[in-house]
This record gives C-alpha cells, structure tokens and sequence, in this order.
C-alpha cells in the first residue's frame, strides 16, 4: 500500500524537503538583509527583538518577539530593523557566520534591544511541489498571542539554539525541527476562517475531511463516489458539490491525480515495477494504469522511469 492515513503526512513525505536552516542572527542599530528569491519555502521567527518583513508587493509588516513567519514561493523580500533601511545580501552576511550566529552592528546596551532570529528553506521536489505551495498564500504570520503561538515561538527557540549548539547531529535535529514547523504553521494556516480551497483547509471539514482521509489510507480500493459520501455522510450529490468547492476537483479526480502523483514518486525511485505499481495505486490491469498515467502526466510510466533515472540530483544550497 502506497497511502498512509494522514493526507499532510502523505504529502510532505511525497515532497522529499530538503531542509537548510541559516545560522541565527543577532542584530542591532540599523540594519537590513536582502533575501533573493526562493521556491519553495522560507520559516522563520523571531526570539527576541522585533524587525519588519517587507515582500514585493506587499505592505511592510512589523514582526515581534515570538511571531512566526511563512513564505510560500516567496518573491525576494527583506529584513530590516525599519522599512526604508539599507540592505546587503543575506547570503554575504550568512557567509561569515561562526559557531552558528551572525551578528550585525554594535553590540547592544541592553539585551532587550537585541533582535535574535532564526529562519531558514525547505525545498520540494519539483515534480512534486505543486501538492502544497500551490495551497500557500505568499505570507502567513502566526502572532505569539495567537493560539498556536506560543508553541510556534518555543519551536522557534529550539531550533535557534540548536543552530548555534554545532553539536553532533544538530543538522539532523535541525532539519527534522523545521519540518515540524512547517507543519505547525500549515496547520495553524488551516485552521483559519479566511483559508483558502484545497485539501489543506478542507481537513478541517469534518465530512469532507474524512473522505480524504480514507482515500489516503487505502490508494488502491476501487473508491466509487457513493462510498466516499458514504464515509463523509452525505448524500452523493451533496459531497460532490462539496468535495469540489473545498477542494477545488471533483472527488474522483483527485483520488486519479493523488494516485499520479505517488506513481511518479515509485518511479523515479524505482521501488516497484510498473505491474506492481497498477495494483498498488487501485488499477485491475497494468494498460489502464498506463492509460490513466499518460493521461494525466503526459508520457508513458516507462518513458518518465526512465527520464528520472538519468535526471540529476537536487542539490542543496548552502545558505538559507
């Protein structure tokens, strides 16, 4: 079986996040850092101090001491001690980090006028990384007093101090410890009232909710659309409208393109053959997986095994 039983879990899983987490940084005075852009998606979160986040195309927003932040293919942006500061690279700055920190302008006074920040990358497969980044708006900013703040700011701490530990497997930590922030921050995204349509939100519907769950949790059962109203308790009609407008696909299609979608993962990887892989994503024969696999990814499953075998691996940037 290809499915888990938590869609989230399936598809960070999916993506395969390659994590880069910068050293933390401690500024203060005036000072700005200018961050190119990035698919697929930044986190940070301040420790101390405040700063503000300026992205193109959107107005200067004043970060505080415990806030969190998420950018979801994010266009370059800056952070600044103010809006109209002068900025430099992030990347020459990050480049003459030691021991896990940075620090720009003179050393503060008083502790508390010290900023302390921590952010950092996770990119995604390619193939793959539609799944979430097409759900994430280009900002979300989860505020210390928000419910899900203090858990966020305490991760935050975490992985800051984990940075500047260099302890043996601290990038291990380090990249395990962002990943659950990410998914802290999309389920903080989630719950939302103004989130926007998408199998992300639509968890939290209680009816539509569980026929996702249940297609995850068994990929390969033949799902037909009265079985899955069925799981959701509502009338067929009813959940096909609804599945749609949570969603964005009709409820069938998404269960094709979520079978797609791990078939091309299997193939890359070439951890089942291609008979192996009908059965395993609900197909009776092996030419109607074909069929359906050429339909919505546009070249046979042998033809796209065969490119990924020669596709060169993702490399991984060295600041974040």
């Amino acid at each position: 079986m290809l499915g888990f039983s938590d869609p989230v879990a399936d598809a960070i899983s999916l993506l395969r996040p390659r994590t880069v987490v910068g050293p933390s940084l401690h500024a203060a005075g005036e000072w700005g850092l200018r961050f190119d852009q990035f698919p697929h998606v930044r986190i940070g979160g301040l420790v101390r101090g405040s700063c503000w986040l300026v992205l193109d195309g959107h107005a200067p927003v004043l970060l505080h001491e415990g806030d969190t932040f998420m950018l979801g293919n994010p266009p370059p942006y800056v952070l600044a001690s103010t809006p109209g500061a002068r900025t430099r690279p992030a990347e020459q700055v990050w480049a003459r980090a030691e021991d896990g920190s940075v620090r720009i302008g003179p050393e503060p006074e008083e502790p508390e006028e010290d900023l302390y920040l921590c952010v950092g990358h996770i990119a995604f497969d390619d193939g793959n990384a539609s799944l979430l980044t097409d759900l994430l708006p280009p900002l979300v900013i989860v505020r210390a007093a928000d419910p899900r703040g203090l858990e966020l700011g305490q991760l935050i701490a975490l992985l800051a101090s984990e940075v500047e530990a260099t302890a043996a497997g601290g990038p291990l930590v380090e990249s395990h410890l962002a990943q659950i922030l990410l998914v802290h921050m999309l389920r903080a995204h989630a719950g939302r009232t103004d989130r926007p349509t998408g199998w992300l939100g639509a968890l939290n519907e209680d009816g539509i909710g569980a026929a996702l769950r249940a297609v995850h949790a068994d990929v390969a059962h033949s799902w037909t659309l009265q079985e899955l109203a069925d799981v959701s308790h509502m009338s067929r009609s009813a959940f096909a409208q609804a599945f749609k407008s949570h969603v964005g696909v009709p409820p069938l299609d998404y269960l094709i393109r979520w079978r797609m979608n791990l078939a091309r993962d299997a193939l890359a990887r070439g951890t089942l053959s291609i008979s192996e892989l009908a059965r395993a994503t609900g197909y009776q024969s092996e030419s109607a997986f074909s069929t359906a696999f050429r339909r919505v990814v546009g070249s046979s499953p042998s033809a796209f095994r065969d490119q990924a075998r020669t596709a060169p691996e993702p490399t991984r940037r060295a600041t974040a």
